[in-house]
């Protein structure tokens, strides 16, 4: 008998159902493409015009010469602060561009300052932006560039940028950490350097300005208010100055140009760190490619949230699209129906996957009143048993050392007599604590719907994923719109009828529709992703080239900790 492991796509890719998604998610993707664009203009035509006018290029164009030709950057971070800000004018992509991208064959974090946005004044969200991008940088000991040109603080909002754990000054405590822990970090400062951000580049282990740039703690008129004396900029902080004289700058350039050039070779003579601890294989792009095409995947969800809820489809069409060759080692592949656990790799790197099943199962019940019979389990929802497999394939992957894949759409835990009779929470609870606990890399990736509890199971934000990524068709908040329009209008309507006011069918409906749309926009990934809850909202198509790329992030770090899930309800 001959092994079979290589996954089977049922697709009716002709049917309606799929040709009325494809359409549907094409118009979404495009609208998102329009909105990116204009996201990525930062301050507008004027700011570049005066960004060039100082003789320095624009962050965008920064990145251009820094980045290898032909290859992709992955832009994290992109909808940072959007629909934020309004009363200051806004503050596109929080004013900075973060995102991991391959210079002189090596894979960086890159950090840099969009000056045409408030000439690079840190937000909150900009403080919080930089930070995640630090903190990924710090996980997978990715070396890290930054492209430094901006004014400090923005003072109107300095109460929410400057004082706590995850405000502006823990940018300096995790450039020494990573510099400790052999993280490099290169600065280049093509602009302005200022007040507390003088910091930052000094706090890293190499050092490059352009001429006419400024690094000062205080500039020219705050020196002169404070304690009287005179200077001009360039005798003050410029780069000859602390290239001759402070001896603060390892390399002075004369121009955008050449820094990046520079700092290309630098990176270019990094040496090489220890052998991952993760499998991984060598791969052919074209052999090992998956035996089904990824625009398949345009055809699966409805991405109208209203239809959400009533998506069903069988997650085994996203896996036969992402891994090598198709080919999928599942796991319990009969118990706990509701959630598909296996292994596969990646670009070659082996992978185990945890994802939630949005077809409806079959599944005998072991306990409780109907024990022995079979019954239905819709998919989406986590049932005992399913939180029972998942629970111990995590543990099996951390014993292995093999990375963790989450590929959500999730309704919840099941509820009900029957579900607390087999120990759901229990059961929820040896899932959520292997989660925690585990110590190999964990990339989430937001397919649908991503509620409550199952949130947190599946490796929400909140349980350290390396890196949290989102399609466009996501859903994330507590429950569904319309659960907690149907609750929360109800519960209003009753507050109303106590204070004399009994509402109508119609006042009711009016109600109704004006929660579901508030929770609804909410819900959406981009405004997730405005908050850094998602790293990316990333286009379907490109789901396994982002993994291919975030394991190899993964893959730098060997460092592995001891694997101790402490004490488990069994």
């Amino acid at each position: 008998m001959k092994f079979e492991n290589e996954l089977k796509s049922k697709m009716d890719l002709q049917g309606v159902r799929v040709k009325t998604n494809r359409e549907a998610l094409q118009v979404l993707m495009a609208a998102l493409r329009v909105q990116e664009g204009e996201i990525r203009l930062g301050g507008g035509a004027k700011s570049v015009e005066a960004q060039h006018a100082k003789g320095r290029l624009t962050v965008r164009e920064r990145l251009e010469l820094l980045l290898d030709k032909n290859t992709e950057f992955l832009e994290l971070g992109l909808w940072a602060a959007h629909g934020m800000y309004g009363e200051y004018g806004g503050a596109p992509a929080a004013g900075v561009v973060t995102g991991l991208g391959r210079i002189s064959g090596r894979l960086c974090m890159i950090v840099a300052n969009d000056a045409t946005v408030k000439a690079g004044a840190f937000f909150p969200m900009t403080a919080k932006k930089v930070l995640r991008a630090q903190t990924i940088a710090l996980e997978n000991r990715i070396p890290t560039l930054y492209l430094v040109d901006s004014a400090g603080v923005f003072l109107p909002l300095q109460e929410d940028v400057f004082p706590d754990t995850d405000d502006f000054g823990r940018v300096f405590r995790n450039n020494a950490v990573m510099s400790s822990l052999g993280v490099p970090q290169i600065t280049a400062i093509m602009g302005m350097c200022v007040a507390g951000g003088a910091y930052l580049p000094v706090m890293t282990d190499t050092v490059l300005m352009t001429e006419g740039s400024g690094l000062f703690l205080a500039g020219p008129s705050l020196v002169q208010a404070a304690i009287g004396q005179k200077t001009g900029a360039e005798e003050l902080g410029g780069a000859s100055m602390h290239a001759e004289i402070s001896g603060t700058v390892d390399f002075k350039e004369p121009n955008d140009h050449l820094c990046l050039a520079r700092l290309r070779s630098l990176v270019g003579k990094f040496g090489e760190l220890r052998k991952p601890s993760f499998s991984v294989v060598d791969f052919d792009a074209k052999t090992d490619a998956p035996k089904y095409e990824v625009e398949d995947l345009y055809g699966l969800i409805d991405p109208d949230p209203a239809k959400a809820a009533s998506n069903v489809y069988d997650m085994h069409e996203v896996i036969a699209r992402i891994v090598d060759r198709s080919e999928f080692d599942e796991y319990k592949a009969e118990f706990g129906r509701t959630l598909l656990c296996g292994y596969a790799r990646i670009g070659g790197r082996a992978v185990g996957i945890v994802a939630n099943q949005k077809m409806h199962q079959s599944q005998t019940v072991a306990v409780g009143p109907q024990a022995g019979e079979k019954r239905t389990e819709f998919g989406g929802v986590i049932y005992t048993e399913s939180a029972q497999k998942a629970a111990r394939f995590i543990m099996d992957c951390n014993q292995s050392l093999i990375p963790l894949i989450f590929l959500h759409d999730v309704n919840g835990f099941m509820v009900g007599k029957d579900a607390e009779w087999s120990g759901i929470i229990r059961a929820g609870a040896k899932m959520v604590s292997a989660v925690s606990t585990s110590v190999v890399p964990k990339i989430t990736v937001i397919v649908g719907g991503s509620f409550g509890a199952g949130h947190y199971a599946m490796c929400g934000k909140a349980y350290d994923p390396r890196f949290l990524f989102a399609w466009p068709t996501a859903r994330y908040a507590v429950m569904s719109g319309t659960s907690a329009a149907n609750t929360l209008a109800e519960v209003r309507a009753k507050q109303m009828e106590r204070g004399g006011k009994v509402l109508s069918e119609a006042e009711k409906k009016v109600l109704y529709d004006e929660i579901k749309s508030s929770y609804d926009a909410q819900a959406d990934p981009r405004y997730g992703a405005a908050r850094l809850w998602i790293d990316a909202i990333i286009d379907p198509l490109k789901t396994r080239e982002v993994l291919m790329t975030a394991l190899e992030a993964a893959s730098l770090n060997p460092e592995v900790a001891k694997f101790n899930p402490g004490v488990l309800q069994t």
